[in-house]
């Protein structure tokens, strides 16, 4: 059966049983703020659990779309890699509003899985809870399953909302894979083997648990249940990994075509095949790349199946184009995805062009440092240098270290973020590689003041840096002319992109340098041939010039009102000016508070209001400094100088780039964001225009979705929000309370598990429902209450395992926590350390706990 065909059978057999098919919902859930995305079948239904909701049915079925890859619920590392992880999955699901229990859902998955999809039922494995005789006796005397193929487990078949409310045990269905493949029974020492791989559970919502902890019957017990589509597609289909089945293998095998690859087995097709899946659903749900929650995930995902298709030799922006294959394979079940079709792709490719030079620069930068790489942890001088200078994010270093057994130093990475320098900006790929001047007689006069188009010859060409007399079709290179309208990148604005044109020879400019007095046109020919001597038209692309011109502008407008709201000592640090925002560095010891960032915004847009004109004069320096005229850019300027006035003399500075003719052209200006850079160096970015625009448009969105969440109106929004964030402070308490009590509660005596190496006491053990910061309170009082010895303590959460390593003070002498955190962190995959007394550390391999514990005995012995 195919995918599709294993969707439409599931929804169509339980809705002969009565169940009322209910669309997919949204990835970005709309009843529960507490979770980053859907990533369950149930969340849609959880307030008619709750009994909040009332719906015209008591049986429903679905399948339902869900990520994990933020949040408490994210695979996304491990997605590629293994046979089952994604980002993106559906979850088909039958659900029970007080209507039927646990006979009927029994029955209904084992006909379905059994007589419906055929499976053998000697090939299947069941387990209940251990509490659970009513369902055992169902599935073993009505069902006729097997003794022999059939577990009781404990914590793995309970299910609960949360810390309080609806719960109850669960029953999971297994297929066995067979004898070939390793791995136990469940409930067996290696029941983590991919022999048995469950494939649905059905949750028996029968109890309601209070503060207490205690379990009171549910008046009307219901069914949640879950099975993963991906899952029992490859079952059905004979295939153990689910990138097999007939939907991934489609998407792999177009990935592949547009990425241009032969090697289907590859890794990086999987991620790329699964990473389509969830971006193209979560952008048609609304959610847009930004630097921020969802939007940071997202960005997250889409960069890195930009990265694994460059692997595999993408030079070219190309996962847009695999809207339209899944689009095809998917769009019949989920037509939203077809509908947005076009904005989807639209919004892949905008992201893929912006990631395109910071991907490449940062993995030539990566691979580069790598080969000189002693040890296993890359510095974190290394990483942050990528990402402060190349805009080369953090998690993506994080990802193709994994990749590589590698570990990030995150607290040298940490170290440099607050060190006093400022950020640098990317050095732009067209410059120079050598930096060198290129020898060049004469000089370019820039005519792009008062026109985007002018009649010019061409003086000089280069290629890979060498002189040449012509340059043909498809090759690279530099034209440099007597004369032009581009306006090359100085003073914080990037240079023009444009085309110089001479007959049938076309020359697109996708950049413009300085070289000494002249301006460096970097391109490639786009047709014919360009040669010395020819007469050429030189034109700038209007729309990206006006965008850039605005956003200079209003820096300065910006620059201005900084100095009248936080005071004469702001001075430039740094800017970038281009037609997308604009950014400027500047010194202020402090934060710009909220206030006074309104207050700046302000008085920038009452200039744009005035809509007075933007002048400028030749002057020499001299006389310009006398005026007044501040250099706001740091440019060198020559012996006569552009002096800017806008609004009169609200602004006066030197400045040899391109404005509006009057600040009105500027349309609105916005902040977007304001932080530190370094020490005492402050960064605001802003937008003007269409963009301003939209950003206000996208904050009204978000406070309208906020508002949603928290069902607030504007007038109450203000309060809700405080008593919410008030109610999540205390529960905050009350969790570490109740960690702590947990880590060191009970009729366990942990201290009675000491042992004595000799004559000094040992204490390694593992607490179960701890956290890093509760073992740390666990030490403390485990320390006074031993007195004397060594302490080794570990707790696993979420799979990742947390350390904590003490000595007593009248040991420190003999023995150091830090040197024997060193070594079991090691042990589980990680890394730590800290002081004589008090060392944490941490890994992701709980498979090794027991083998990091043993370590304290062996390290006391050695000494």
């Amino acid at each position: 059966m195919k995918s599709a065909e294993i969707r439409d059978a599931f929804l169509k057999y339980f809705e002969s049983k009565g169940h009322a098919p209910v669309d997919s919902s949204s990835l970005v859930p709309g009843n529960d703020p507490t979770l980053l995305f859907t990533n369950a079948g149930m969340v849609q239904f959880k307030d008619v659990f709750l009994g909040d909701d009332q719906r015209p049915y008591s049986r429903a079925t679905s399948s339902q779309r869900c990520v994990r890859a933020g949040g408490k619920h994210n695979d996304l590392e491990n997605v590629g890699y293994t046979a089952r992880h994604h980002t993106f999955f559906e979850m088909l699901g039958n659900f029970s509003f007080g209507d039927y229990f646990k006979r009927e859902a029994i029955q209904f998955a084992w006909e379905l899985l059994t007589e419906v999809f055929k499976l053998p039922p000697e090939k299947l494995w069941v387990t209940v809870h251990v509490s659970d005789d009513e369902a055992a006796d169902i599935w073993l005397k009505e069902m006729g399953v097997s003794a022999d193929r059939f577990s009781r487990l404990d914590e793995d078949n309970f299910w609960q909302m949360g810390d309080t409310g609806p719960c109850g045990p669960s029953s999971e269905i297994f297929y066995d894979h067979g004898e070939d493949v390793f791995g136990d029974p469940p409930g067996g020492p290696n029941d983590d083997g991919d022999r048995y791989i469950e494939i649905w559970n059905l949750v028996f919502m029968q109890f309601n648990r209070d503060e207490s902890g205690e379990l009171t019957p549910l008046p009307n017990p219901s069914i949640d249940t879950g099975m993963g589509l991906e899952r029992i597609a490859a079952v059905l289909q004979g295939v153990h990994s689910n990138y097999e089945i007939d939907l991934f293998q489609n998407l792999i095998n177009a990935a592949a075509e547009v990425i241009g690859t032969q090697d289907l087995e590859s890794k990086s097709l999987r991620v790329v095949a699964d990473h389509i899946r969830s971006c193209a659903f979560l952008i048609s749900d609304g959610v847009m790349p930004s630097n921020e929650g969802r939007g940071y995930v997202l960005r997250r995902i889409i960069r890195r199946a930009a990265r694994h298709g460059n692997k595999l030799g993408a030079n070219e922006p190309f996962f847009h184009k695999l809207v339209a294959p899944l689009a095809k394979e998917m769009g019949e079940a989920y037509p939203e995805l077809v509908k947005g079709q076009a904005r989807i792709e639209k919004t892949l490719l905008n992201e893929e062009e912006q990631f395109a030079k910071t991907l490449d620069q940062g993995m030539r930068i990566l691979e580069q440092d790598l080969e000189g790489l002693k040890g296993s942890v890359i510095p974190g001088e290394t990483v942050f240098r990528l990402y402060d200078t190349y805009g080369f994010p953090v998690d993506l270093t994080a990802d193709i270290a994994r990749e590589k057994d590698l570990s990030l130093d995150m607290e040298g990475f940490e170290a440099c973020m607050q060190q006093q320098r400022e950020r640098a900006r990317a050095a732009s790929s067209f410059k120079m590689a050598s930096g060198e001047k290129l020898e060049i007689d004469g000089e370019t006069v820039f005519c792009g003041y008062d026109s985007l188009v002018g009649d010019a010859s061409v003086v000089a060409l280069f290629k890979d840096g060498e002189a040449v007399s012509s340059l043909s079709e498809g090759e690279k290179g530099i034209v440099v002319l007597d004369k032009t309208p581009f306006y090359a990148e100085s003073g914080g604005q990037v240079g023009d992109a444009g085309v110089i044109s001479a007959g049938a020879a076309r020359f697109e400019v996708l950049d413009t340098q300085k070289n000494g007095s002249h301006h460096l046109h970097h391109g490639s020919v786009a047709g014919g041939e360009l040669k010395i001597g020819d007469t050429v038209s030189a034109e700038v692309k209007a729309d990206i010039r006006q965008a850039t011109v605005l956003n200079h502008s209003a820096t300065h407008l910006m620059h201005a009102a900084l100095r009248k709201v936080l005071g004469e000592h702001v001075a430039q640090k740094g800017s970038l000016v281009n037609a997308e925002r604009l950014r400027f560095d500047f010194s202020n010891p402090e934060a710009v508070s909220p206030e006074q960032l309104a207050k700046i915004e302000a008085l920038v847009n009452a200039e744009v209001r005035r809509n007075t004109a933007v002048e400028t004069r030749v002057m020499d320096i001299d006389s310009a400094k006398q005026a007044g005229a501040m250099m706001l850019f740091g440019e060198k300027y020559g012996d006569e100088v552009r002096v800017l006035s806008m609004g009169g003399d609200f602004s006066v500075e030197l400045c040899g780039g391109t404005h509006a003719e009057r600040t009105g052209d500027i349309g609105l200006f916005r902040i977007t964001a304001e932080y530190g850079v370094a020490s005492g160096v402050r960064r605001i970015e802003a937008v003007t225009g269409e963009a301003a625009l939209k950003d206000m448009k996208a904050d009204q969105q978000r406070l309208g979705s906020a508002m949603a969440a928290i069902k607030a109106t504007p007038e109450n929004f203000d309060s809700k929000l405080s008593q919410l964030v008030s109610s999540n402070r205390e529960l905050q308490k009350e969790i570490d309370r109740l960690k702590a009590k947990l880590a060191t509660a009970g009729s366990r005596d942990l201290t009675a598990e000491a042992v004595e190496v000799n004559g000094v006491k040992v204490l390694a053990v593992q607490i179960e429902g701890a956290d890093a910061k509760s073992l740390r309170d666990s030490m403390d009082q485990l320390k006074n209450k031993l007195q004397s010895g060594v302490l080794l303590l570990a707790a696993v959460t979420d799979g990742k395992v947390a350390l904590a390593a003490g000595v007593t003070k009248d040991l420190t002498d003999r023995f150091k926590a830090g040197e024997l955190m060193k070594q079991a962190a090691q042990a589980v995959g990680g890394k730590g350390g800290g002081r004589p007394d008090m060392a944490q550390g941490g890994g992701d391999q709980p498979e090794n706990v027991e083998k990091a514990l043993a370590l304290a005995t062996e390290y006391v012995a050695s000494l």
